[in-house]
């Protein structure tokens, strides 16, 4: 037997989704705080949706993010895909491209009309929540990086890097 053959196959999941979205909670929930303190406007722009609960889904990952944009009680917390919360809109997407739109590196409406962006459900409302990211200055995807320092700036710097290259 070679040596190539004694080496174990990588298990298919390292971590089940469940453990992933609870690892991941302090951290989102930290995120969205922030967001909601530093952008008023952004949740005064999504009025008529700030109760909507919108699913986003990475394709390429085991877990999907709920989003209400409510200022007053803001929630994003990732939820395993198989296991998707009551929503009003869905948006799915490659992670890449997702973050290319919450970054304002991507045109939605031609990644949608290109099928590379599927969206179902309230479109109004997604329309809305994306004008509301459109119309802030700067870059949430940035901000959000900073909140973490340099492991934070570091990690989006590697997926931008991966995102120009696909």
């Amino acid at each position: 037997m070679t040596e190539t053959h004694m080496i174990p196959a990588p298990p298919r999941r390292l971590m089940p989704a469940g453990l992933i979205c609870a690892a991941l909670r302090p951290i989102l929930d930290r995120v969205v705080r922030r967001i909601a303190r530093h952008h008023p406007d952004m949740f005064a722009r999504i009025a008529p949706y700030q109760r909507a609960d919108f699913v986003i889904v990475p394709a390429e990952l085991p877990f999907a993010l709920h989003l209400r944009p409510d200022p007053k009680a803001p929630l994003l917390r990732a939820v395993p895909r198989n296991r998707l919360p009551h929503h009003d809109a869905r948006i799915e997407g490659r992670f890449h491209l997702l973050l290319e739109l919450v970054d304002g590196e991507s045109d939605g409406d031609a990644a949608f009309f290109a099928r590379d962006l599927v969206i179902s459900g309230n479109t109004e409302a997604v329309v809305s929540l994306r004008n509301a990211l459109d119309d802030v200055d700067g870059s949430i995807a940035q901000e959000t990086a900073d909140l973490f320092g340099p492991p934070g700036r570091a990690i989006l710097a590697v997926l931008r890097r991966r995102s120009k290259r696909q």
